[in-house]
């Protein structure tokens, strides 16, 4: 995959104001006394911190402490043991907070993360990286929705069986990292994240995508492998932008289907492929209602030299085509009839060698991740 770097992690502009006790094997109560000695805290004032790592350690919980960095901007407690995080959290003006590699369940995290303001009814956040891989939760965080100046979410490693219908409010989110769950659907809301980059949905039951991904036009990695997926929507093409493509272990992959059984046509379907063959156009008056309404629900052929029509019969059939002129995928496509299935063309040859290291290349990024 790519390497997406937050905001918060550029230094490269400014000084970074930083207390450091990662890796010293510390527990709250020794935590509690290195941060209230002015020696052992490298004589830094609370009030000048802004990057506070406190990762791999033996924590259960957060130092009360906390509540002094008012300026904290990045806040480290990955690989610990932690199974709260208190609702104060949420009142640190934190661009980046990391809790991988901890116990947290559902149950065990705020039930806002906005920052509510004296007198105020409504919350604000000023966070735009939350790291909670790597731990409990079953279900979706519905809370992480509210953070609407989010832009890298990342959910991996945990149990979660579903993703939130409301994740296409949370417009800002540039990488959605939900891999190694027990994540079956992809609602298609998730087509609504305009300025989406990354979208990391491996090692779950995913078994088909919505066709609302082709609709992410700045996506440049998905990542899919480990799936159950037997199939592409045709619409993926639409991603112009796209330069990783992950589906390695899928059913797609492992074995192409090339036809599927077709099931013979009811007299019901025949004689609507006809009326509307014939161009004719029966109304209520000449008709039961049920049917006129039979008759609007044809779908078309798909093959462009076809101009037949098909209801609830078709031929489900995998067309290998070329996206983005770097490899060939198995899409999905719905015809009428068996003869409507075109001939696959060869593909054509260049006399680049470039372009052959290129197409190679990609194709190994495309079949092993």
């Amino acid at each position: 995959m790519e390497l997406y770097t937050s905001d918060s992690s550029d230094t490269d502009s400014r000084e970074q104001k930083t207390i450091d006790f990662g890796r010293m094997n510390l527990d709250l109560v020794t935590l509690e006394d290195h941060l209230s000695s002015p020696h052992k805290a490298l004589a830094k004032s609370s009030g000048d911190i802004e990057t506070l790592l406190l990762n791999h350690n033996r924590l259960v919980g957060l130092p009360r402490m906390l509540q002094q960095f008012v300026n904290i901007k990045i806040l480290d407690l990955s690989s610990n043991a932690i199974t709260q995080l208190p609702d104060a959290i949420c009142q640190l003006p934190l661009v980046t907070l990391i809790v991988k590699n901890n116990l947290l369940t559902n149950a065990s995290l705020p039930k806002s993360l906005l920052s509510k303001l004296s007198g105020s009814s409504h919350g604000t956040s000023t966070l735009k990286e939350l790291n909670l891989s790597g731990n409990q939760l079953t279900h979706f965080p519905e809370q992480v929705t509210e953070l609407r100046q989010l832009k890298y979410l990342y959910l991996g490693g945990n149990k979660i069986s579903s993703i939130s219908k409301d994740i296409w409010k949370m417009q800002s989110l540039h990488v959605l990292s939900l891999g190694g769950n027990l994540i079956n659907e992809v609602p298609e809301t998730v087509g609504s994240l305009s300025q989406l980059q990354a979208l990391v949905l491996c090692d779950n039951l995913i078994e088909h995508l919505p066709t609302s991904i082709a609709r992410l036009k700045n996506l440049k990695s998905l990542l899919l492998h480990k799936n159950r997926l037997k199939h592409l929507p045709k619409d993926i093409v639409a991603l112009k932008n796209l330069t990783e493509l992950s589906l390695r272990d899928n059913p797609l992959v492992v074995r192409f289907v090339q036809d599927m059984a077709l099931k013979p046509p009811t007299l019901l379907e025949l004689a609507g492929r006809i009326v509307r063959a014939s161009g004719q156009q029966p109304g209520p008056a000449d008709v039961p209602r049920t049917l006129v309404e039979y008759l609007n629900s044809a779908n078309c052929c798909v093959n462009p030299n076809c101009k037949g029509v098909f209801f609830d019969n078709r031929v489900e059939h995998i067309k290998f085509v070329d996206f983005c002129g770097k490899y060939r995928v198995p899409l999905l496509q719905y015809l009428c009839s068996s003869k409507c299935i075109e001939p696959e063309r060869p593909a054509r040859a260049t006399t680049s060698s470039n372009a052959n290291a290129s197409s190679g290349f990609m194709m190994r990024k495309v079949l092993l991740g």
